[in-house]
């Protein structure tokens, strides 16, 4: 019996598609103030756009919060279709068998 390896290697076109964010921001001036024992506003989100309030402490007799802008985020998603070429090996392996006579009987047995 005798076994040997052949190697086959192809050129092949991997097609995937790549996705990636956009983010954009937008500073809308608001400038109203936090009354006296109201709760400063929180980060949240609204339609999927988050809002990151920007405070400031301003000193008139009084102190008083005042709420001077929302950073707003948008979030965008892009896809991308693209196509990669790869090397691809595949293995083959030949099984001979060799009879008493010398008579030699191939039989291929495929490895990927």
């Amino acid at each position: 019996m005798r076994v040997r390896t052949q190697t086959e290697v192809t050129e092949q076109i991997l097609r995937e598609t790549l996705r990636s964010d956009a983010v954009g921001v937008t500073r809308v001036p608001v400038d109203r103030v936090i009354k006296e024992g109201e709760v400063a506003p929180q980060v949240r989100t609204e339609a999927g756009v988050t809002i990151i309030p920007v405070l400031e402490e301003v000193l008139v007799v009084e102190k008083r919060l005042v709420l001077k802008e929302e950073i707003h985020i948008h979030q965008t998603t892009m896809g991308q279709d693209v196509e990669v070429p790869v090397t691809v090996h595949k293995q083959h392996a030949i099984v001979e068998r060799i009879d008493p006579d010398g008579t030699i009987t191939p039989k291929t047995i495929n490895e990927e």
